[in-house]
């Protein structure tokens, strides 16, 4: 059963008008299209006005439900991702709650975060690919599902400061690693649309580019730091995913 959507399917969609399905997609439409404060994220954008994204809603973050859906979505999209173009990207839009969207701090839903990715990958078939190394400390890692690398964007509710990372519903945008190295592959380019990004990014957001926020590779970059990016400046000193890794006998 095909349980991702595409931006054709979901502008034609027979919603209800209170469908929580319409109304986060309908926000997400609004943050990606607009013109007059234009989303910092070129390549997003890119990929959201030629239809290669695709779209997957998820019920209540904290229920057990929620990860085997994810993982569902997760898997099929990593089956077919390279049918949907250069510039694709996994949207997963969460129904949440009005309490915890009222009740929730940043610090809260990121230890949401943590736990449903934690969660999702126990759920993983596949063998932890050789080439990333387990350690989220080291350079090089990048989280994985079923073969495939991603980088895993999440927006929150609670995000003021950073508008980069705010969205009316737990949000994510989940970009497989071979997506990041098509788009490097031509430098010069890809130097100009990161300059661009970064401009735009101080435009959108009413606080200084997190320190976190560096390229895939580098010695001090750590992949973990930037999926979940705080309204501040400050950080986890160490990632959450890490203790898993240590107690998941299957992939050590």
């Amino acid at each position: 059963m095909n349980l991702l959507f595409s931006k054709t399917d979901l502008d034609s969609a027979n919603f209800t008008a209170n469908d929580w399905r319409r109304l986060s997609y309908h926000a997400f439409s609004e943050k990606l299209s607009n013109k007059d404060t234009p989303f910092p994220c070129v390549p997003a954008t890119h990929g959201f006005s030629t239809n290669q994204l695709r779209y997957g809603f998820v019920s209540d973050p904290r229920k057990k439900e929620a990860i085997t859906e994810l993982a569902e979505l997760l898997k099929e999209y990593g089956e077919n991702s390279r049918s949907y173009g250069p510039y694709t990207s996994l949207i997963i839009l969460f129904e949440t709650p009005e309490d915890i969207i009222e009740n929730n701090t940043v610090e809260e839903f990121e230890e949401l975060y943590w736990n449903i990715l934690t969660n999702v990958s126990e759920l993983d078939q596949s063998e932890w690919p050789e080439n990333i190394p387990f350690d989220p400390g080291h350079h090089l890692w990048e989280y994985c599902f079923e073969g495939e690398q991603y980088f895993m964007y999440c927006a929150t509710p609670k995000h003021v400061n950073r508008q980069s990372r705010s969205f009316p519903t737990l949000m994510f945008a989940i970009t497989p690693r071979w997506v990041l190295d098509t788009f490097n592959a031509k430098p010069k380019r890809a130097d100009k649309t990161k300059e661009i990004i970064r401009k735009r990014l101080g435009n959108y957001d009413s606080v200084d580019i997190h320190p976190d926020l560096k390229g895939y590779g580098e010695d001090d970059n750590f992949e973990w730091r930037q999926y979940f990016i705080r309204d501040d400046d400050k950080s986890l000193s160490k990632c959450p995913f890490l203790n898993k890794l240590k107690k998941n006998d299957k992939k050590a």
